[in-house]
């Protein structure tokens, strides 16, 4: 395929802006799929976590034919916690789409992309998305993302972006909002025209860099990257340069290339392509394909350090190897490293005063991913509260802050600022328009854990926050995590609704009645400050004397269900999540059986 008829375009935007629903139109209406076909919604996004949460948390790669050009799209996660992802991912585009919904205009992730895609001094042709929107108002939008370019000292050629507007649900776009046009096309002739074509020489030696990896269960680890130079061909010998330096022989086995979403075996492939290759098994994201009388790697690609770390380790509850089938530190160990070799944004360490490992990432919701992803691949271990990774730079303890976007109702934006004081928060913006409010905080990212669901209480379920990693500044103080204490397991038992009733006036429940519990399990929150030991098997006492009102039947209050998330947030350090595959615990911290 020659280079010139090639694009290669990175999706980029705020998460849910509707980056995969873009996909989707642009492969229904390209006719690579049958009149007949059902064609599934979400396309790109493959995995059950993926569809559950409704977000992309790895990106994918796909393609389609536009007249005489094949386009390269790639979709990147939206969430600033998988930023290691879309860094990784730009390497491989010679432009990027910008998404920005119609009505919410550029958001923290819609900065974080922007800036890394600016970095590469990429073209960017910017898409407003969702122009269907009853309150979409683009004008505006508009002027935000200009705003937003200049904000980020982007060079004068970029400043001068192309715009696309249009409804990936309804699959239509417009050069302008006002159009009357019903298909995609204006978004394909967009990117053959604004997006160059890939550099690089043919004639020259071989150079592929791996961006990033996938699996399949017939040809193991596949590598995905994109070749600058030369050509690549199914069993030349060529070599491979890793990441510490080494160069060693290899030879490929497979070449794969994406149509739509799915991949086609190719016997060769040429500059500006990207592919996937087979027959390196320990192949891992960063490495070098080059040739092998002419090694000349590519450099390293650099990721943002993690700024969040928890502890992994064996599970050593009475309630132990009753689910998982991987239950030791070995398995824990494996799994771990095997996750690292596809996400470079992860490091892991082993524990040097207890047996697990402490597992640093971007933020809880690239931690708790893994551990959910761990947890449905019947692994059962234990997690300690996430701790914020603090530097000392001259002598002073340095933690990481993030900016915090919030847009509440204007009737709940006291409760809002007032919380986030408490959390060392400093304001820097403050908008109100139409009954709504648009608060932009710097805070340290100790305060954001387990705010979420604080936040969503304050504002009855209606607020919406987004944030992103912001820099590392000084230490802002002690900030108290939770003030209320908890309602602790006495002895092994299973759980009474007689008992539960009693227990509910006390505090609120996290379980509900006939659940298995052990001792030093926590079952629900104390309404005052003190831990409390309590039984929640006690059972009514029998007599034969009745009397009015005794029998009355046991009224139990709905319990809270804790999800991962709220469970991971929820503890202090004295405390662990126990995760199986069929439950998830909160217990206080011990070696062995806790006693009371």
């Amino acid at each position: 395929m020659e280079s010139q008829q090639i694009r290669n375009v990175a999706i980029v935007a705020h998460v849910d802006h509707g980056k995969t629903s873009l996909v989707d139109q642009l492969f229904k209406q390209s006719g690579m799929f049958r009149d007949n076909q059902q064609v599934a919604t979400r396309l790109m996004d493959s995995s059950d976590l993926e569809r559950e949460r409704g977000i992309t948390i790895t990106s994918k790669n796909g393609s389609y034919q536009y007249g005489d050009h094949w386009i390269n799209i790639i979709d990147t996660p939206g969430h600033a916690d998988f930023g290691g992802q879309v860094e990784r991912i730009l390497r491989m585009s010679d432009g990027c789409l910008l998404l920005v919904d119609a009505q919410e205009g550029p958001m923290p992730q819609t900065f974080f992309v922007l800036k890394k895609a600016l970095a590469h001094n990429l073209p960017v042709v910017v898409v407003i998305n969702k122009i269907d929107k009853p309150a979409a108002r683009c004008d505006w939008v508009l002027d935000q993302v200009f705003d937003l370019f200049v904000k980020l000292e982007a060079p004068d050629e970029l400043l001068d972006f192309p715009v696309v507007y249009c409804s990936a649900k309804e699959g239509y776009a417009r050069y302008e909002a006002d159009d009357d046009n019903m298909t995609m096309e204006p978004i394909s002739e967009m990117i053959v025209k604004h997006i160059p074509p890939p550099a690089g020489d043919a004639a020259a030696p071989l150079q592929m860099q791996i961006n990033t990896i996938d699996y399949s269960p017939y040809m193991g680890r596949l590598g995905i990257g994109k070749v600058v130079n030369g050509s690549l061909e199914v069993n030349k010998d060529i070599a491979v340069a890793r990441r510490d330096g080494s160069i060693s022989p290899i030879r490929i086995s497979k070449l794969f290339r994406f149509e739509c979403n799915e991949k086609i075996a190719v016997d060769k492939a040429g500059v500006g392509e990207i592919v996937a290759v087979a027959g390196m098994d320990d192949v891992t994201v960063g490495v070098t394909f080059v040739d092998s009388q002419d090694p000349k790697p590519l450099p390293l690609i650099e990721i943002d350090p993690p700024t969040i770390s928890m502890n992994f380790i064996p599970n050593d509850s009475p309630f132990a190897g009753r689910e998982g089938k991987f239950v030791t530190s070995r398995h824990i160990e494996e799994r771990l490293r095997r996750e690292t070799l596809s996400d470079v944004a992860l490091v892991v360490e082993p524990l040097t005063d207890a047996v697990g490992f402490k597992v640093s990432g971007r933020g809880e919701l690239h931690l708790s991913i893994l551990i959910e992803k761990m947890r449905r691949e019947d692994f059962e271990f234990q997690v300690t509260r996430p701790q914020v990774i603090i530097k000392e730079v001259d002598g002073q303890q340095m933690e990481p802050f993030e900016e915090l976007t919030v847009n509440v109702d204007e009737q709940y934006q006291g409760a809002v600022i007032e919380k986030l004081g408490k959390l060392k928060g400093q304001m820097l913006e403050m908008h109100n328009e139409n009954g709504m409010a648009r608060l932009v905080y710097t805070i340290p990212t100790r305060g954001l854990l387990g705010f979420r669901s604080e936040f969503m209480t304050d504002t009855k379920g209606m607020g919406i926050m987004n944030y992103v990693f912001s820099e590392y500044g000084p230490y802002a103080g002690d900030i108290i995590n939770r003030v209320n204490g908890v309602l602790i397991v006495k002895e092994t038992s299973s759980t009474v609704a007689y008992a539960l009733c009693n227990l509910q006036e006390r505090g609120k429940l996290f379980i509900g009645a006939g659940e298995d519990v052990y001792g030093g399990q926590i079952i629900g929150e104390n309404s005052r400050p003190a831990d409390m030991v309590v039984n929640p098997a006690k059972g009514k006492k029998l007599s034969n004397v009745r009397a009015s009102g005794t029998d009355d039947a046991v009224v139990l209050t709905p319990h809270i269900d804790m999800s991962l998330e709220d469970c991971i947030a929820y503890i202090n350090d004295d405390e662990l999540v126990e995760v199986t595959p069929g439950h998830i615990r909160l217990r206080k911290y011990g070696s062995g059986r806790w006693k009371p």
